[in-house]
């Protein structure tokens, strides 16, 4: 339990390239709990001085392992949830037959969004202290979603537990995960993050491929006890590893703070995770689908998912290393143009060798708004309600995610081909790429510049 600090100073917000704050230091009590499920009222209406980014250490052993345990969240969640083109193309061709590819869609779209919806909820419990049990309780649901998947014969049995189940407890985990490494790092901030989202692009790879040689060996239900198995391993050890470096502090403003969009560059960058994810799932969705219409072998269709995943891993690692040295919003708005240009290239892949390149370039460029949107959106504020603003960021974006897929099956269905969704998930995608690029030159005030 702890005692009543000192009221917390006021202090500058922070900005994209400031290695270092004029913060004042703190030292962390002893007997400071990893989780603080036992705060009592009292303790929960007083602030809490915080160790702020200024102090974090940017390496050492505990914070490495931070990463390694961020890494297998994100392999364990974003991994399953991004080989949704393989099952949506399993479902259409066998258990599903008879549904349209639309309306199955909605399931992965379900998952997708849920990835990124509860984290206004989890984003504010985590400032607050409340990270460690709602993460194991959510992994344990994972786990056991993923083998009732493997009974599942009805489509609203795979919409509840693949698309609510699986999507709303990874989102119970995401959020918090992703804030939790910037507990730990603060120069070495977006190399850190990239290594972390590392996991979602291994796991995208690792599942697509792993499916597509297990199931005509073992069958569909086996292959989702084997992913069980694989899904309880990865999210018991990150359990084990995650660890936060600052103790909770009760900030302000309540669930969803509506000040934060004072801040202009924040707004606009909301409405940019809106559009990005309007676009961005169509072509990992729809690629293996396409392939075979122009003559790809279902059995190779499936490595398509699992290249541009594994493209990604790449993608991801050197979007942090750029963030590190012209700042996060620079990057991630050139990585993001560059997969508006693939995803209009995508429907006019004639052949394997072309649609191989488009899925690889496609899949390296996505990595850099995956990886870097919660580097932009903890730098736009003070650390202390980064979860929160994670959080609500995340929340909001998982509009486009839920609605994008679905509405791209839509335009293909209607047109009888993907040339038209290509258009429309290539389009939003730009103008997401056109909002980030306001973003910056609204917090920097000026055209050029780190951030």
């Amino acid at each position: 339990m702890f005692e009543n600090p000192p009221s917390l100073k006021a202090f500058p917000s922070t900005e994209f390239a400031s290695p270092a704050l004029p913060f004042e230091e703190w030292t962390p009590r002893a007997t400071l709990p990893d989780d603080q499920e036992s705060l009592d009222e009292k303790a929960s209406q007083e602030p809490v001085t915080v160790t702020h980014l200024a102090g974090a250490p940017d390496g050492g052993l505990t914070a490495w392992l931070v990463v390694v345990a961020v890494n297998l969240v994100l392999f364990s969640s974003f991994g399953m949830a991004n080989a949704w083109g393989v099952f949506q193309a399993y479902y259409e061709e066998n258990l599903l037959r008879d549904t349209s590819p639309s309306y199955i869609a909605w399931i992965g779209s379900a998952q997708y969004a849920l990835v990124y919806l509860p984290a206004l909820v989890t984003g504010r419990m985590f400032d607050l202290g409340y990270f460690k049990i709602p993460c194991f309780s959510a992994s344990c649901v994972i786990v056991a979603c993923t083998f009732i998947t493997a009974e599942c014969t009805q489509y609203w049995h795979f919409f509840l537990v693949q698309g609510l189940g699986m999507g709303l407890c990874c989102g119970i985990m995401v959020g918090p995960a992703l804030v939790v490494v910037s507990h730990w790092f603060n120069r070495k901030r977006g190399l850190a993050m990239s290594l972390a989202a590392i996991g979602a692009s291994i796991g995208s790879t690792v599942f697509p491929a792993a499916a597509q040689k297990l199931i005509p060996l073992i069958g569909f239900k086996w292959t989702m006890r084997v992913f069980g198995f694989i899904l309880l391993t990865t999210l018991g050890l990150a359990n084990l590893l995650l660890k936060r470096r600052l103790p909770p502090v009760n900030v302000r403003g309540g669930l969803f703070n509506l000040n934060v969009f004072r801040n202009t560059a924040y707004t606009i960058f909301c409405f940019a995770g809106i559009l990005s994810f309007l676009g961005l799932y169509t072509e990992l969705t729809y690629i293996s689908v396409s392939a075979v219409t122009i003559g790809v072998s279902k059995g190779f269709a499936f490595y398509i998912i699992a290249i541009a995943n594994a493209a990604s891993t790449f993608g991801r690692v050197s979007s942090g290393l750029l963030a590190d040295k012209i700042g996060a919003l620079n990057t991630m708005a050139a990585f993001t143009a560059i997969a508006g240009i693939m995803t209009f290239a995508w429907p006019f892949a004639k052949n394997e060798s072309q649609l191989i390149g488009i899925a690889a370039v496609y899949g390296f460029s996505t990595g850099g708004f995956v990886a870097l949107f919660s580097v932009a959106v903890v730098a736009m504020g003070n650390i202390e309600d980064a979860g929160r603003r994670v959080g609500m960021f995340m929340s909001i974006a998982a509009l486009g995610a839920i609605a994008g897929p679905p509405i791209s099956g839509a335009i293909s269905t209607a047109s009888g081909g993907f040339v038209d969704a290509g258009y429309y998930a290539g389009g939003v995608i730009m103008c997401a790429a056109g909002l980030l690029l306001l973003a910056r030159c609204i917090h920097l005030g000026h055209l050029w510049g780190k951030c």
